[in-house]
């Protein structure tokens, strides 16, 4: 929304999109229809990673897309984008203050493949720029959930979107952590992963629709049957993509709670800003459609 519409410069209702209505299997998002998702380039290199809006000067993104996270200089980040080599009338960006890694973080496969960035120039609130809602740490999303992912990332292994790099999205299922364990101790060309606690898997046991490469740091979000969207995951990493057994696996933002409140208290919480109990079950009823593809 805009100024006009009742919002101050720094609060907006979080998970709202204005826009209603791609990724491995995927498709073009409608302009302005994900409005916290973030674009974070390198200076010369171009899109690197995706990210989200939790508040006017806070991004959500993965650690493993600031390798190096006291040298920030060469990142701008991109607010409202909907395609990388189009126009884009909603367009703002914002060089990089600082970014905030999660304790304990090494290497995604072991876990707490988390950032927070924080924004040089505080991001103006409008239709195509608005923030998401982040789940409360009781807040489980339970296996069947329909959500999506979104990002510029690649369209399948080795193939970069291309043309005017419109936004993807993809409907994928979350996946119940017992099942995502068996999925990948199933013998294939590719490695074994332990998925730990903090990690939360999305996609079909068949492959077809995942996230891949450029996806990385992006977000999964989920509705709540109220028109509030909650993201539950960030695109952590995956052995291939859409690949068979071998499902999308996220970061799982609950297990983060308390360090993403404690870093940025304005953050909304879902299960405070709306009164689900946080030690229910977020259930969500919507049919499934799509996938996408991450990292």
């Amino acid at each position: 929304m805009n100024a006009s519409s009742g919002f101050s410069f720094n609060f907006a209702a979080c998970g709202k999109r204005q826009i209603t209505n791609r990724i491995v299997g995927g498709e073009s998002a409608l302009e302005g229809a994900w409005p916290w998702q973030v674009d974070v380039q390198i200076d010369f290199n171009g899109h690197v990673c995706g990210g989200s809006l939790i508040s006017n000067k806070w991004v959500l993104s993965a650690a493993h897309c600031f390798p190096e996270s006291s040298d920030k200089s060469s990142y701008v980040l991109y607010m409202g984008r909907y395609q990388l080599n189009g126009i884009n009338n909603n367009l703002q960006s914002s060089r990089v203050k600082r970014v905030v890694v999660a304790s304990g973080y090494v290497d995604p496969q072991e876990g707490n493949d988390v950032a927070l960035v924080e924004l040089e120039s505080p991001v103006t609130w409008t239709d195509y720029v608005q923030p998401i809602c982040l789940p409360d740490a009781g807040l489980e999303f339970t296996g069947g959930t329909p959500c999506f992912v979104t990002g510029w990332g690649h369209i399948r292994e080795g193939a970069p979107l291309v043309g005017a790099g419109t936004l993807q999205e993809v409907e994928v299922p979350i996946i119940d952590q017992a099942e995502c364990r068996r999925m990948y101790q199933i013998p294939s060309n590719s490695e074994t992963v332990d998925i730990l606690s903090d990690m939360l898997c999305a996609g079909f046991q068949d492959g077809g629709k995942d996230s891949c490469q450029g996806d990385s740091g992006g977000p999964l979000v989920c509705h709540t049957g109220n028109g509030t969207w909650v993201q539950a995951g960030i695109v952590s990493f995956g052995l291939g993509c859409a690949q068979p057994n071998r499902p999308g696996i996220y970061a799982r933002v609950s297990s983060f709670s308390d360090f993403i409140q404690a870093t940025v208290p304005e953050a909304q919480l879902f299960a405070h800003a709306y009164g689900v109990k946080a030690s229910g079950t977020l259930v969500l009823t919507f049919t499934l459609a799509s996938v996408l593809m991450l990292r």
